[in-house]
């Protein structure tokens, strides 16, 4: 089976959003506009290169496109997309933008030509200005109309989209629209306009928890991943055309994982262990409450402060003429991602809080007694079956149900040392390109100045695998929006326990894919965000340090201007007899060690494993720091590599040097 499907990943809180996704529905059915749903009345277009528009008409009817004095001509084709490009404008505005196809005519106004900006992401872009520092003031002084907001709706679908899944709106910058806008985002371009005298227009397609994979195309993870997302990848194409079959196959995979797994990941001694199989062997299961809701809450020790999963069964007693209908399975909320299961045959797999109503196949029931068993995911705080007793029952098409609650519910405790199960590919923010195909897709070729992502906290652990994501996914933007496109990474902040000696970090390694990924790359750039976070909470509020330390990169690689884009980056780092001299570039000034003359959290490491002891570090000149070896034939320094490491090592501009791990060269003659 492909390594994705069969190797369990350590489980990881999947950081929910507030909002919850239907997944795999296809966009609603309006008719759609003759423009496309980006250009709205408030929009951005993009300065200084021909501007793309499109939209849909009539099947080859002609389209008249009028902007700014310029008149250009279009034809719909077969399916009645069309699509044309606008000569290329300066900063400006406003403008009027209309289009007009034989009686048809939409004329959208208040359009202001500056440079648009991509942010995309997870929960920490996603994060609204409302959750930051000082945040009356912040709200109160937000009035600027020439920066725009357009928030792209979260939708999850299994295949590329068109349109949105949702209303959405370009929003003038005030106190009324400013609250529930991204902070990473809107800081940045409030910092940004400080010398950049330009509108802004800030496209926000962000989901709190989401992988990088749900933001990756088909074709982009294919080519990242090679054979490893395959199997999925090729499920979630049969789940566009057909859930139902997609569910049982997905089911079968899933199954094939834990059967897979040694006993004692399973808890359970029997090889033929399948509790998903009405009448298959196996123990250890338990009479649940009666309310079920947050198991945290059961007053059972073993789970008062489990993070993991938990099986969930029950019976369902039918008579022939019920069990002969179509019917709808309701589980209600599950808390995070279930996997479910009727009579051994999967029937549907969700994310996040909503319902779950999933059909099930004719045939699947029979009359006498039915097995639905759940398999119910859970990474952070409370969880399992969390919904009301009612919205839990099997519904008949003549409008009758069964509640499933009758007959009670068992449930049996899985060892953390089982691992994450296989990941549905179709769901939202754990999902295998659903995000860019209901988010990023329906973007077009909209005209962009450059990318902000911030992400990763969902794929710690992974980082090599992220690294050729996050390569994926620049080459990806840059194909859709222009080659070339600039992207700024914001480098995961501080979060978790401090250490007190060396540790290994997953964190800390994706730290370090980022800044590879950056620094490979002329166009890309690095947020170094490693001293502005919480130990205690992984949503830091001073977004506000995070918006200038993105303008200022966004200075240097977009807009060529002379500040360095971080703080100091690493260079080398040589022996220098029972020394290591570890050299630094782009310092402002000189290197400075907050709070006294030595430095924390530099390591030297051996050869070997669990060898990395932290090292006696100074500042030896304004670009150098030299560190005492406390192992023999050191081969490797680190710095800050941990989850949340204390830093001290800053140049002049009050900018840190963020983590790294270097080899360590030999001396030079």
């Amino acid at each position: 089976m492909p390594s994705r499907i069969a190797q369990p990943r350590l489980l990881l809180p999947l950081l929910l959003a507030g909002c919850c996704l239907a997944t795999g529905t296809q966009a609603g059915d309006a008719k759609p506009a003759l423009l496309a749903p980006l250009f709205q009345d408030h929009a951005v277009l993009q300065r200084g290169r021909p501007i793309p528009v499109w939209g849909h008409a009539q099947p080859g009817a002609q389209v008249q496109i009028d902007f700014a004095g310029r008149h250009i001509t279009a034809r719909a084709d077969r399916h009645g997309g069309w699509q044309a490009q606008l000569p290329a404008e300066q900063a400006g505005g406003p403008y009027t933008l209309q289009a007009r196809s034989g009686t048809a005519t939409q004329t959208i106004g208040d359009l202001l030509v500056g440079d648009v900006w991509l942010c995309s992401g997870q929960s920490n872009m996603e994060l609204p200005v409302r959750r930051t520092l000082n945040v009356d003031s912040e709200v109160s002084g937000a009035n600027n109309d020439s920066i725009r907001m357009l928030r792209v709706p979260p939708s999850a679908m299994p295949a590329p989209q068109a349109g949105f899944g949702g209303p959405a709106a370009w929003l003038p910058t005030t106190p009324a629209n400013v609250p529930e806008f991204s902070a990473a985002c809107y800081y940045f371009a409030r910092e940004l306009q400080k010398t950049e005298k330009v509108p802004l227009g800030l496209i926000n397609a962000s989901l709190g928890g989401s992988r990088i994979e749900a933001w990756l195309s088909a074709a982009a993870l294919r080519k990242a991943d090679g054979a490893s997302d395959a199997e999925a990848l090729d499920v979630l194409a049969q789940y566009a055309r057909d859930p139902r079959t997609a569910n049982a196959h997905w089911g079968e995979l899933w199954a094939a994982w834990w059967r897979g797994l040694p006993a004692a990941a399973r808890a359970e001694p029997a090889t033929d262990d399948q509790p998903w199989q009405p009448g298959a062997p196996g123990t250890g299961w338990r009479k649940a409450p009666h309310a079920l809701g947050d198991y945290q809450q059961w007053g059972l020790p073993e789970l008062a402060s489990f993070n993991g999963m938990l099986w969930y069964r029950t019976t369902v007693r039918l008579t022939a003429a019920q069990a002969a209908q179509a019917a709808t399975l309701w589980l209600g909320n599950a808390d995070e991602i279930d996997e479910t299961w009727v009579n051994g045959r999967g029937v549907g797999s969700s994310y996040g809080g909503a319902d779950r109503h999933y059909p099930l196949p004719d045939g699947l029931l029979h009359a006498g007694d039915n097995l639905v068993t759940v398999n119910v995911l859970n990474t952070y705080a409370g969880g399992g079956l969390v919904g009301p007793a009612a919205t839990r029952a099997l519904h008949f098409a003549d409008g009758s149900s069964v509640p499933l609650d009758d007959a009670g519910w068992e449930y049996r405790k899985v060892p953390l040392k089982a691992g994450t199960p296989p990941l549905a590919p179709w769901l939202s923010a754990s999902g295998m390109t659903t995000l860019y195909n209901g988010v990023i897709a329906p973007l077009g070729d909209y005209g962009l100045r450059g990318a902000l992502w911030y992400q990763g906290e969902s794929n710690t652990g992974e980082a090599t695998a992220y690294r050729a994501q996050l390569e994926a996914l620049r080459e990806e933007f840059r194909g859709q929006f222009g080659a070339g496109l600039p992207l700024l990474v914001v480098q995961l902040a501080n979060y978790g326990a401090i250490p007190t000696h060396p540790v290994e970090s997953g964190t800390a390694e994706l730290r370090e894919a980022q800044r590879l990924v950056a620094q490979e790359d002329a166009h890309s750039g690095l947020a170094v965000a490693i001293d502005i976070g919480e130990h205690s909470d992984i949503h830091p509020a001073n977004k506000q340090e995070l918006g200038r330390r993105l303008a200022r990169a966004a200075l240097h690689v977009v807009y060529g201007q002379a500040p360095a884009p971080s703080g100091p980056v690493p260079l080398s780092a040589r022996r220098e007899g029972d020394a290591v001299l570890v050299s630094f570039g782009d310092v402002t000034g000189k290197l400075l060690a907050y709070g006294g003359p030595d430095l924390l959290g530099f390591e030297l490491c051996g050869a070997q494993a669990d060898s990395c002891r932290y090292a006696k570090a100074e500042i030896r000149n304004a670009t150098q720091v030299v560190l005492h070896a406390p192992v023999a034939d050191p081969v490797r320094v680190r710095y800050a590599w941990a989850d949340s490491p204390l830093v001290n090592l800053y140049d002049e501009t009050g900018l840190p040097a963020g983590p790294f791990q270097f080899d360590v060269s030999a001396a030079s003659n």
